[in-house]
């Protein structure tokens, strides 16, 4: 495996910032952390604001750490969506200049995270009519469509490798793109069938890298407590209403016993067999709620 590395998170943006406090100091010491104590040669920077971005990526490229960036633009029209993430790229390819190693990815599992494929202007509304629209692969042709228009307008500004992080139900043309990427989590519903929804990415004769995968910290059955499943409806739809939703805690059904020492194990057997199979990169990304 040529690339294994994290996914780092400078602030996403969806009901409040997922990082309201953002210390240039801190994020140099956890960038440490990721190159020295994990051993990692690569991270993937998420987050919202471009500055935010570009300093991490600047302290991150500086430590030796090949820098995978990542804009998350959250519940916004393609348009939106696709004028951020033409912003970040030029702001990218002034760093990319010095440090030509770095990637640009031009959005993550927008099917989902984007408004205008799925109907709903929510994610919460979105994955409500998730599963209707992708058994009938209504997705993928306006999926495709934007992201064919956001590889035209990125490459225009930005002048090294660009990819995109997939769902793996997503069925993107990689043509376009310089490596194949997929956000892909292992769990009890899919068993011994993951690496087998890996293998058409390997027919575009490129290289393909895992944008996210991980576990959870608690001894929770895989694919239930790591998604949405764990939570209590009620409590998290009260917690994302404006001004009262700061006063609602969200609730779990049931509490599970944290181990880290099982996410450790289940960690390094996934990328054992990840290297097995033949994919060039990896980024371990923490499943929530946990």
């Amino acid at each position: 495996m040529n690339r294994k590395g994290v996914t780092y998170d400078v602030g996403s943006v969806m009901s409040g910032n997922w990082r309201p406090i953002f210390d240039p100091e801190i994020v140099n010491r956890e960038l440490q952390i990721i190159k020295d104590d994990l051993h990692c040669n690569a991270v993937r920077i998420t987050g919202y604001d471009i500055d935010r971005l570009i300093i991490a990526a600047e302290d991150a490229l500086k430590q030796g750490l090949e820098v995978w960036l990542s804009p998350t633009v959250w519940d916004k029209s393609p348009r939106v969506t696709l004028d951020l993430i033409t912003k970040a790229a030029s702001a990218a390819e002034k760093l990319r200049v010095e440090w030509p190693e770095l990637v640009f990815l031009i959005g993550g599992e927008s099917t989902l995270f984007m408004q205008g494929i799925i109907p709903g202007k929510t994610l919460m509304k979105r994955l409500q009519n998730m599963e209707e629209v992708f058994r009938a692969g209504k997705h993928n042709k306006p999926l495709n469509t934007f992201l064919n228009d956001a590889n035209l307008a990125v490459r225009k500004v930005f002048h090294g490798k660009v990819t995109y992080a997939s769902l793996i139900w997503e069925r993107v043309d990689w043509s376009i793109f310089d490596f194949v990427g997929v956000d892909h989590y292992w769990d009890e519903r899919i068993g011994d069938s993951y690496l087998d929804m890996l293998k058409p990415l390997f027919s575009y004769g490129k290289p393909v890298n895992i944008t996210e995968f991980g576990f959870g910290t608690s001894q929770a059955p895989l694919g239930g407590v790591t998604d949405l499943g764990n939570v209590d409806d009620l409590t998290f739809v009260l917690h994302r209403l404006p001004i009262v939703g700061r006063f609602i805690r969200v609730r779990v059904k049931k509490i599970y016993e944290r181990d880290e020492g099982l996410q450790a194990r289940r960690l390094f057997n996934q990328l054992k067999c990840l290297d097995n199979a033949g994919v060039d990169g990896a980024f371990i990304n923490i499943r929530l709620p946990d």
